[in-house]
Formats: structure tokens, sequence, C-alpha cells
């Protein structure tokens, strides 16, 4: 029988996809009002994977990933997807986001993004959201699974997600990681 254990407190992640610099930054101000200082942030790159936001946000879009410094409960994962909805739609002109912010929660074990779509690998929470199962951590490193977004399997990123786990590691344990796992390129 397994005995029932509270969580370990998570790494607040934001993916975001914009093509303005100012949106983004006003996104910015206003997720750190909610959620507290930056930790990370990595360099706005082209997000050339794929069209299919172009319909809505138009072409040339960036992505950019940025984490907290403050480590969140899991279960907080629904309540954070309502409100970065709610900042899209704030920022919509009428039906066509500006800015699509992608809020997740990096552990130890996996990254989980949050979702309004059911889907096989999708896990219903509450209030009519969803746990997506993006990454797992084996063999020394984040690993994309099938169904994985291309953005997030991208080298950049596990770099960066890797990097960040370090700093997730020293927060919840007050000790520096056994291993680095800093290979690949620069974040």
């Amino acid at each position: 029988m397994s005995a029932p254990r509270e969580p370990a407190g998570a790494k607040l992640v934001a993916g975001l996809l914009f093509r303005n610099f100012e949106d983004q930054n006003h996104i910015l101000d206003l997720l750190t009002d909610r959620f507290g200082q930056l930790d990370l942030l990595t360099e706005a790159r082209a997000f050339t994977y794929t069209d299919y936001y172009e319909k809505e946000m138009g072409p040339s879009l960036y992505r950019r990933l940025a984490s907290f410094a403050a480590l969140v409960r899991p279960e907080t994962l629904p309540d954070i997807k309502l409100f970065s909805n709610d900042l899209e739609m704030r920022f919509a002109d009428g039906s066509r986001r500006r800015v699509n912010i992608d809020p997740g929660l990096l552990s130890v074990e996996r990254l989980l993004l949050a979702t309004g779509k059911n889907y096989t690998h999708r896990v219903y929470l509450r209030d009519g959201i969803y746990a997506d199962l993006t990454l797992i951590y084996q063999n020394g490193s984040y690993r994309p699974l099938p169904w994985t977004y291309p953005d997030y399997g991208a080298p950049q990123t596990l770099h960066f997600l890797g990097v960040l786990r370090q700093k997730l590691i020293y927060q919840q344990t007050n000790r520096l990681p056994r291993k680095a796992c800093l290979k690949g390129s620069d974040i």
C-alpha cells in the first residue's frame, strides 16, 4: 500500500507566444504582479515550428519561456491557467489573441502544461482544465513524447528546462545537485 504524501513545490513556467514586444512586456508585468518575480527568462526566438497560430495572431511570432522564483503547489495549476486565459482575452482584439500563454509546472520528473482541451495523454484536473504530460525526465534530461509540441522538444528548450531543474532541486533541498546536466547550446 502506498502512503499518501504531499508533493513538493514545482517551478511555474509560462510559454509566451506573441508578435509585439510591448504586449509581451505588459503580460510579463501582470504575471509577476500575480506570481512574483521571474528567475529565468529565455531569449525571444522566432516561432517557426508551425503556422497554426498565424490565422489568429498574424505572422512573425516569437516564443519565450519564463520561470518564476517562488515554487507553487501542483494543485494550483487550474487557477493559474484560468488566470492566463483571462489575460489572453483582456489583450485580445475581439476573438483574436495577441498573446498566447502556456502555463505549466516543472517538477524534477516532468513538465506539465495546462490546457482546456482533452486528449488521450491529458488528465482532467477541474474547472475545464487538463494537465498535458509534455516532457519526462529520463537518462539525464527532459525527453519529448510523441505528442510533445516541437518547440517544447527543441534543444534550446530542453537545455533551459535542464538548467531550471537544477535550480528547482536546490530550492527543494537547499543543496546543490550532485550532477549538472548542462549539455548543449546556450539558453
